[in-house]
């Protein structure tokens, strides 16, 4: 898989740009806050729909475009891409649209697969893309909702059905949620409950039965990943730390970060028994407490080395090197998974690694179509790396093609 042509109009600090992109590795080159990182994130963008910087879709429409509140503003992303299926054009348009003198403006989304009006539900997975960013470390130290959401974004560019099914657990989720919230206020007949329940227990065992299989693959991956990036030196574990687990369904036991659990041996028809029977269990407790405490929506996965949880024990090191090796696990998983590769993107990552680390890396990259890598300077790289690289120079929002 991989990108022919990049086209984006409004898009951050750039207002038009115009890029053929060679099937290969390109390094972005430029001192910081000149635009690259942009780059990185609209191509993830067209892969995920949604950006790696901000959950405001309105903070991606170029500053000057968006200015004036009473006029339309648009943002569009446009790629001609290659994947297995032959070549493909998608765009994205984020829609600034006045609503009122006193109101505004209201933000919306357009997303067209050759030519054609489509949800993001159908069209992720169409184009797969896996990030690294320095900033990513907020995936291991931060709450449990960042890596629900890194690990949503991964698997639904992966798995069929995915974002369809994570979105109507949501839309369950929260009619549940306000139902519980007004039979704790006002009181009522709770069995007005067990629509809902039903459709969290069915739509909820599917994504924790689709988890359980993904961590298990990612782990094999990152483990050997981590073996060469820390010279055998750690063994990298991920702990996938269900809401509802089908192994303890009458309630969580006492974590123990020791003990490997095998979850593999789940069925879909089991998981969904005992999530709906724990559901009914805690009704009471739940209708006190007016939201739903069970379920993917609360799901956690932690990382270690060792008996060490790097979320909360690891240096600044074992941090960067663990988000490498996740993401070159990403890498690898999608294309056993699709049998294609994704078009990897890093930001700045090889100032941070040693020169052993670096050519670990850059052995990795051998496989992929495709790779964008932004630097401040390309002499991070090896030189024979950088003769067979395509070199974009970004200034300013702008970018200079100069050649290999």
């Amino acid at each position: 898989m991989y990108l022919t042509h990049l086209s984006l109009t409004n898009f951050r600090n750039f207002a038009r740009l115009d890029l053929d992109v060679p099937r290969r590795a390109v390094l972005l080159v430029g001192s910081n806050a000149q635009g690259k990182t942009s780059i990185l994130e609209a191509v993830y963008y067209l892969a995920t729909f949604s950006s790696f910087q901000t959950h405001n879709d309105r903070q991606l429409v170029n500053f000057f475009a968006a200015a004036n509140p009473s006029s339309m503003a648009v943002t569009r992303i446009v790629s001609d891409f290659h994947n297995h299926t032959g070549a493909h054009r998608l765009e994205v348009r984020i829609i600034l649209e006045p609503v009122g003198p006193q109101n505004g403006q209201r933000t919306r989304k357009e997303i067209l697969l050759d030519g054609i009006k489509r949800t993001a539900g159908e069209v992720i997975g169409t184009f797969n893309a896996a990030l690294y960013i320095p900033q990513m470390s907020y995936v291991l130290e931060g709450g449990p909702e960042e890596r629900r959401r890194l690990l949503n974004l991964t698997l639904a560019q992966v798995i069929p059905g995915y974002a369809r099914l994570l979105s109507a657990y949501q839309k369950a989720l929260e009619q549940r949620n306000a139902l519980l919230k007004l039979l704790s206020e006002r009181g009522g007949d709770a069995s007005q409950l067990d629509f809902w329940d039903a459709s969290l227990a069915e739509n909820g065992a599917q994504l924790i039965l689709w988890r359980i299989q993904a961590i298990q693959e990612l782990e094999r991956l990152a483990k050997r990943a981590h073996l060469a990036l820390t010279r055998g030196k750690e063994v990298l574990r991920l702990k996938y730390l269900p809401a509802f687990d089908p192994i303890h369904p009458e309630g969580q036991l006492p974590l123990n970060m020791d003990v490997d659990i095998d979850r593999t041996s789940c069925h879909l028809a089991d998981i969904q028994k005992g999530f709906l029977e724990a559901l009914r269990r805690l009704r009471s407790e739940e209708i006190q407490r007016g939201l739903t405490t069970i379920g993917p929506h609360r799901d956690d996965l932690r990382f270690l080395a060792g008996k060490v949880d790097l979320g909360h024990y690891g240096s600044r090191g074992q941090i960067r090197t663990t988000l490498l090796s996740l993401k070159l696990a990403e890498v690898a998983w999608m294309k056993e998974k699709t049998g294609q590769w994704p078009v990897v993107l890093l930001d700045e990552v090889m100032a941070e690694l040693d020169a052993e680390r670096r050519t670990n890396l850059l052995t990795a990259l051998s496989g992929p179509e495709q790779a964008l890598l932004t630097t401040t300077d390309e002499h991070f790289f090896e030189a024979d790396f950088v003769r067979q690289s395509t070199l974009w120079r970004v200034r300013q929002g702008a970018v200079e093609l100069t050649g290999t």
